[in-house]
């Protein structure tokens, strides 16, 4: 039997069927409904709900309760805006550091990564994705920017598994965007080592906007 927290489980279970689109953008979370499926009570699904809320994944409508958030092109605009925003700031606060604890976490996130694209394991592929991100945030050694990103990259981890889920015309590209996703891992680990923040700003500002665009395409093309 598994020593971790209900409320924990739960977390991780709803978590994950809101990164892959199970519970999709909008869709009434029913309590009773939640508490069958997982098969627990209702205290630590309603904890783990709250949770999902300050992780911005989940909203609270009146008479409502709980939904998922939806994903308007509002909110996914002003997201972009602050992940670059904020991995930028951690890029200038981190070549300050010794980021010598950080690099080799990143390295791991990177080559699991990398594995994940062999196995077309998707949501290990966005969860890899998301712990290199991660470790580079640990350089910066400022918990706020830490917590403001660990928000930020939640709503990405859903963009980042919608937009590769295997919809019709965005499939031709994905290796070689995969390609470049780790190139400019590689890049980024290897210009934090040698204190070029120039170089670091550039890789994180081409790496965000390709994301970016990839959401686009994604998002037009299902509009259509």
């Amino acid at each position: 039997m598994s020593k971790t927290p209900l409320a924990v489980q739960a977390y991780r279970v709803i978590h994950e069927r809101i990164i892959t689109m199970d519970l999709e953008p909008g869709q009434h979370l029913d309590e009773k409904q939640l508490i069958n499926q997982l098969g627990m009570g209702r205290t630590p699904i309603r904890e783990a709900l709250l949770r999902l809320a300050s992780d911005f994944l989940v909203e609270t409508q009146p008479n409502k309760g709980f939904i998922v958030r939806p994903l308007a092109f509002q909110n996914i605009k002003t997201m972009f805006e602050a992940l670059r925003i904020l991995e930028l700031g951690a890029a200038s606060l981190a070549i300050h550091q010794d980021p010598i604890r950080y690099l080799p976490m990143m390295q791991e996130a990177q080559q699991k990564f990398k594995t994940a694209i062999k196995a077309d394991d998707l949501l290990g592929l966005v969860w890899e994705n998301y712990n290199f991100h991660m470790h580079f945030a640990y350089c910066s050694a400022n918990e706020y920017l830490i917590r403001a990103l660990k928000d930020v990259r939640n709503e990405a981890n859903r963009l980042a598994y919608l937009s590769y889920r295997g919809k019709t015309g965005l499939n031709g590209n994905l290796k070689e965007h995969y390609k470049s996703v780790c190139t400019e891992h590689e890049q980024m680990m290897d210009y934090l080592k040698n204190k070029n923040l120039y170089r670091l700003k550039e890789t994180i500002a081409s790496h965000i906007q390709a994301f970016q665009q990839r959401v686009i395409l994604y998002l037009t093309a299902s509009a259509v």
